[in-house]
């Protein structure tokens, strides 16, 4: 059974296309965050600096659990959003296409790690 279609009016469900929108547009936050140099710019005091990539960090973690539960929900459509949400955030933020990055060596500026680094 197809979930977005309501059976009783065949049509639509516009809930459900709001969810898709928001597990898209949370899963391209992610990846944003993931990629973003925005503390150098913000301040150069240390002490301020370690709190806001600590903060970023939590939002970033609290958004990945988020979209974890989503999925965890078994709707094909909310993975294939995610999904989706995750890799035009990686092409646009961390990709060749968008910037130099290696792997290898972790020396990536963003302000916080990559995932393959942690």
């Amino acid at each position: 059974m197809i979930s977005f279609l309501d059976w009783q009016s065949q049509s639509f469900n516009v809930s459900y296309i709001l969810a898709l929108i928001s597990v898209f547009s949370i899963s391209l936050l992610v990846e944003w965050l993931s990629h973003a140099r925005l503390i150098k710019s913000i301040t150069s005091n240390d002490v301020i600096a370690g709190l806001l990539q600590t903060f970023m960090f939590a939002i970033r973690i609290l958004l990945a659990y988020l979209l974890m539960l989503a999925v965890m929900s078994f709707d094909t459509g909310i993975l294939i959003a995610a999904v989706a949400g995750y890799s035009v955030g990686f092409l646009i933020f961390g990709s060749q296409v968008s910037r130099k990055f290696n792997v290898e060596n972790c020396e990536d500026l963003s302000d916080l790690p990559p995932l393959v680094c942690m």
